[in-house]
């Protein structure tokens, strides 16, 4: 089934965006920059709960993002912000990741022209946050 293989893939993607929001909030001293990570944070949280409404409804559970890629993430961002916990570097890892997101669901409605309605519009509004998450944080570049 294409759609529960993209819903899967999209859940990855909020998971480990979650996961990385996480990691960077804890990273960060300006409290208006923690308000902006926040408020991505509960947009993921919102998506999310719009997936796991999709699994019930098919009566799927959602695959849990491998262990090792939290670990490697996880990783990543200790070794980029080793000697910069700025503003700026704290936006550009989210913007590579949040690039990295739309990829994906581009990718993911290209190859699956025929996934469902609901599954292409769950798509379209995960690019449309990542899109507009990177517009929140050019301002901090």
């Amino acid at each position: 089934m294409n759609d529960l293989y993209i819903l899967n893939e999209i859940h990855d993607g909020v998971t480990t965006g979650m996961a990385s929001l996480e990691d960077l909030y804890k990273k960060s001293t300006d409290s208006n920059f923690k308000e902006y990570l926040a408020s991505h944070y509960n947009t993921y949280l919102d998506t999310l709960d719009t997936l796991n409404r999709e699994f019930e409804k098919n009566g799927k559970i959602p695959k849990d993002p491998k262990m090792s890629k939290k670990a490697m993430m996880w990783a990543g961002i200790e070794l980029n912000t080793i000697k910069d916990t700025s503003n700026s570097k704290l936006s550009e890892i989210l913007i590579q990741g949040y690039d990295m997101g739309i990829i994906k669901g581009t990718k993911l409605l290209n190859q699956n022209p025929d996934a469902s309605p609901t599954v292409k519009n769950i798509v379209k509004s995960f690019i449309t946050t990542q899109k507009n998450n990177i517009n929140d944080l050019k301002k901090f570049l």
